[in-house]
């Protein structure tokens, strides 16, 4: 089978990766979506993910390396917010396929 030619540079498909891998665990996704409303401090990205600060801020670094999140310092705390609010769109393609692949079969 010959492959179809794609207009995708190798740079710009490693960065899609890239925000899709970033984007593959639950507790990043729940940050994305949490700092989709407003920018929150690390310590309330903590209490919402769940587990320790060593862990909450591995995964902030995987989003930051992403691109998804920036940060900015307010004096003693640091808060982070989405870059791109437009990947809430990509969540809510991602919901909508769930809907139409996951239909209750009818006898």
């Amino acid at each position: 089978m010959k492959p179809l030619p794609l207009n995708i540079s190798p740079s710009v498909q490693a960065k899609r990766i890239a925000i899709l891998k970033a984007l593959a665990h639950p507790s990043r996704l729940l940050m994305v979506e949490a700092l989709a409303g407003e920018a929150l401090c690390v310590g309330e990205l903590q209490q919402l993910a769940g587990g320790d600060l060593s862990t909450v801020s591995k995964h902030l670094a995987v989003l930051r390396q992403a691109g998804l999140v920036r940060y900015q310092r307010r004096g003693a705390n640091v808060f982070y917010q989405l870059t791109a609010p437009c990947i809430l769109k990509l969540f809510d393609c991602l919901e909508t396929t769930r809907e139409k692949t996951c239909q209750p079969r009818t006898p």
